[in-house]
């Protein structure tokens, strides 16, 4: 049985799992933080050895499951660039974007994504593809800072929703499929109409072996209360 502490020999696959894991319970977390939900229906549970919160509402965790789901098939074509849980009031306005920055997975053609990678030092020493201990610990103090946002970002107007969007990279065709779970969106290039600015705030940035990703905020606002010009680009939001 391989060492599942440095796990040398993971599949593509396995990579992918274990990021689609950690975006699982950071929506739960953003969802607590951010009260898009009442702090009374979710529960409390652990990963990572860090104290989580899990909404338990049957219908939010079949949401949640299935976009995850749909962006996992996305992630094992190696299209994905960026993962957004975006945050809307009332008017559908985007507020605030959770953002993952997978650019810097492997690129693994479809029919090798169940073959164990390799990851070689300059003088041919075996590196583990996922270390499951380094990976772990980083993925806790990721945690640890997404369960600190609360406290951080400006409380939220009541009657907010929230969906997971994925930018594609430029090269990557568009989901196909029926019944197709993404809406495409584009960016708003109306000039006679306010564009959003934002700030950004930057989480944690996790190295571990070919597990390689980027967390931030955007906070977005109105263009007159910011100087900094925020963009933004096709994507697609899961229905």
């Amino acid at each position: 049985m391989p060492d599942r502490s440095t796990n040398s020999d993971a599949t593509y696959r396995e990579l992918i799992q274990a990021f689609t894991n950690f975006l699982t319970v950071a929506i739960h977390t953003i969802l607590y933080e951010r009260g898009i939900y009442p702090q009374t229906s979710f529960l409390s549970a652990r990963k990572y050895e860090f104290a989580v919160r899990q909404n338990r509402h049957p219908k939010v965790c079949e949401w949640i499951n299935d976009a995850v789901d749909s962006a996992e098939t996305e992630l094992l074509k190696c299209t994905v660039d960026r993962l957004a849980v975006v945050i809307f009031d009332k008017q559908n306005k985007p507020l605030e974007r959770f953002v993952f920055d997978v650019s810097r997975f492997p690129i693994v053609p479809i029919s090798e994504v169940d073959v164990p990678m390799q990851r070689m030092t300059a003088d041919k020493t075996k590196l583990a593809i996922l270390p499951m201990v380094d990976l772990e610990e980083q993925l806790r103090a990721t945690m640890g800072r997404l369960s600190n946002c609360g406290s951080t970002l400006e409380p939220l107007p009541t009657g907010c929703i929230f969906t997971l969007a994925i930018e594609l990279r430029s090269e990557a065709s568009r989901p196909v499929g029926h019944p197709q779970p993404w809406i495409p969106t584009e960016p708003n290039v109306d000039q006679d109409t306010e564009q959003p600015r934002h700030v950004t705030t930057p989480i944690r940035a996790v190295k571990a072996g070919e597990m390689v990703f980027e967390t931030w905020i955007d906070q977005l606002q109105p263009a007159r209360t910011l100087s900094s010009q925020g963009t933004s680009s096709t994507g697609y939001d899961v229905k």
